[in-house]
């Protein structure tokens, strides 16, 4: 064993160096996903040195691969006993812990990571996952198209084109977005538009774009301010049916730190809730929930009315409504404000139909 070759050098430096040419074989079999091999690796590192913080946390990272949750919980604590203010080894110990089923100590690794490192990514989505447990958003889209089986569906805001894919082989689907870096295959009827949504509207017959037919579906995931989303929402609903679906995203936010106006963390949904809030207040017709799916949730809107000006001619005193206010707002209801709705798919498919 590599351990036994470990203990057994007598000189500091040779052994020195030899527990560096195993952690560095560590992590290139790692690198090649042969995770047997790097737990193994790294774990005689720890052995031969149980001061080696990296030892212990490549350990935990190995040995989580392969699915031994407690195990890799062991070494993540190690890491972080020997270096607390690390906020990588508190994080995924606190994935561990959410693995093993103890989601209140996960929280609390979470926060301690963020206290080490503001707006960590790998916290704030653990956090989404305990909040709104359940399948992810894009484990819920192609489900929705399936149920659907929409004649067409517009998506704005497609990026790499990952949940514009969803579209069936028969939907007439358009994406809009005027840089798309797409790297997901698309339907023979799907076509990306490389324009903003605001000249896509203004611009572009959407009927005859459609074969002149309505938007059946529709997915909201452009820029994630609530005025260009508002703005969105009433060119969108103006093509629908009072059957149609429109699907919003980020509707329901983790926290004040990541649904700000500006992108300040890896991690953000933008100020996306403040939607929702004035939807209900000037379209009480509306059918509102927000699935409960991480990482921010899933607003859908049903019954709406392409006949309907309330939003378009209101639309700057809305604007400097909702923009005043501050996210305090939510601590009153949270869930409530924001239609907050059960992730599960047998009563999503209810809202649906």
């Amino acid at each position: 064993m590599l351990f036994q070759l470990l203990k057994n050098i007598v000189s500091k430096d040779t052994r020195k160096a030899a527990s560096s040419l195993a952690f560095e074989s560590g992590i290139q079999a790692y690198g090649k996903g042969e995770f047997a091999a790097a737990a193994e690796y790294f774990g005689s590192v720890s052995k031969a040195d149980p001061e080696h913080a990296q030892a212990h946390y490549h350990a935990g990272l190995a040995t989580a691969k392969l699915e031994r949750y407690d195990a890799a919980l062991a070494f993540f604590e190690r890491a972080k006993a020997l270096d607390p203010a690390n906020a990588d080894y508190h994080a995924q110990a606190g994935m561990m812990h959410w693995r093993l089923g103890d989601n209140d100590t996960a929280w609390k690794c979470c926060e301690t990571a963020l206290a080490c490192k503001p707006g960590m990514a790998l916290a704030h989505e653990l956090m989404s996952l305990i909040s709104l447990p359940g399948p992810l958003y894009f484990e819920l889209l192609p489900r929705i198209h399936q149920l659907l089986r929409p004649r067409t569906y517009l998506e704005i805001g497609v990026e790499y084109g990952r949940s514009l894919a969803f579209a069936l082989p028969e939907t007439r689907a358009i994406g809009i977005d005027p840089a798309p870096k797409i790297g997901f295959a698309l339907g023979a009827r799907t076509t990306v538009r490389t324009v903003t949504s605001d000249d896509y509207f203004s611009t572009q017959d959407v009927r005859a774009d459609f074969g002149g037919l309505p938007v059946d579906l529709a997915f909201l995931d452009g820029m994630h301010n609530f005025e260009f989303t508002l703005r969105d929402f009433i060119n969108v609903e103006k093509h629908c049916t009072r059957k149609s679906t429109v699907l919003i995203h980020d509707c329901y936010p983790l926290n004040r730190e990541t649904a700000g106006r500006e992108h300040d963390t890896p991690f953000w949904s933008g100020d996306i809730w403040r939607l929702f809030l004035a939807l209900k207040k000037y379209r009480p017709d509306l059918e509102l929930h927000t699935i409960a799916t991480a990482p921010t949730g899933l607003g859908v809107v049903r019954r709406l009315d392409p006949g309907s000006h309330d939003l378009d001619e209101k639309y700057d005193a809305i604007t400097r409504e909702y923009l005043a206010l501050d996210y305090s707002v939510l601590d009153a209801d949270k869930p409530g404000m924001l239609s907050l709705y059960p992730n599960d798919w047998e009563k999503v498919k209810a809202i649906l139909q």
